[in-house]
């Protein structure tokens, strides 16, 4: 299960994490800790470094599910989904995994270009039941 940071990042591998990382200490950027603040309480400090699974260790994984809301995270989703698999948008990764399934609302997913046609597959996996 995984998050996308406004800036393309998952599981704290931060644009330029290498697409074939493994499990590591990483160095988080003054933006994530910021938007990650709000889970600490006001005398505790926002770790700069933390644990996370590479973006090599997430493409192992089985099944891969990645969860965003909010306008905030359209251009971040856009780019994991249509854009290049890129380390500038380390989200993208999971275009290379065999089983990634991405869940978002109407606000995350405004700027997808492809959002119709997504949607009509959608409704034929339900009508046929198939898995998303």
């Amino acid at each position: 299960m995984l998050g996308i940071g406004a800036n393309g990042h998952i599981g704290f591998n931060e644009p330029s994490s290498s697409l074939a990382s493994r499990t590591r200490i990483k160095a988080l950027t003054q933006q994530t800790r910021k938007d990650n603040a709000r889970f600490f309480g006001e005398d505790e400090t926002v770790p700069k470094l933390c644990l996370t699974q590479g973006l090599g260790t997430i493409l192992d994984s089985r099944h891969a599910v990645l969860v965003a809301q909010g306008e905030g995270k359209a251009d971040a989703v856009a780019a994991a989904v249509e854009g290049p698999v890129s380390a500038a948008c380390p989200a993208s990764i999971l275009q290379m995994h065999p089983h990634a399934t991405v869940i978002l609302d109407a606000a995350a997913a405004s700027r997808l270009q492809y959002l119709d046609y997504y949607r009509h597959v959608q409704t034929l996996n339900d009508e046929l039941g198939l898995l998303p």
